[in-house]
């Protein structure tokens, strides 16, 4: 198949299909001789695998990982184990940022008044100010090397 019928099969941009082969998470597939990728049942696969991984918000090294073990059936599975377990960890530590975020913006709102003019808006007031601007700063933890 083209790459547009893989894109259609697996619901996937066709500019992303091409990421990711450059990125070499997908194989790169044969040509015709007119110059066209010709793509199998294999690379459907792998392209759904892929996105399945993205859908759980696993960045690109993380699925290269998994991608080896799924290479290497004969290997220890431990590894997967622990790769999922760090990427729960990654995720709990986001949920606790988006919830310091929300706080922050019900602060925020709290300095709403719906019917002052914007000149007198608290929201746009403490967002000007310098002072509160470090409070509204946080952390920003990038959870895994790589591209997300």
């Amino acid at each position: 198949m083209k790459i547009g019928e893989l894109a259609q099969a697996t619901d996937t941009p066709v500019e992303t299909i091409r990421f990711y082969e450059k990125e070499g998470l997908l194989p790169t597939p044969a040509r015709t001789e007119s110059n066209y990728r010709i793509y199998g049942p294999e690379h459907v696969e792998r392209l759904m695998f892929i996105r399945r991984c993205r859908s759980l918000d696993m960045a690109l090294d993380e699925i290269r990982a998994l991608l080896r073990f799924k290479e290497s059936p004969q290997e220890n599975c431990g590894g997967v184990g622990e790769l999922l377990e760090e990427h729960l960890g990654h995720v709990a530590q986001r949920i606790r940022e988006l919830r310091a975020l929300e706080k922050q913006l019900k602060g925020l709102l709290e300095q709403c008044s719906t019917t002052a003019a914007s000149g007198d808006c608290g929201i746009l007031k403490e967002l000007s100010s310098e002072g509160p601007a470090r409070a509204f700063k946080r952390a920003v933890t990038k959870h895994v090397h790589g591209t997300h």
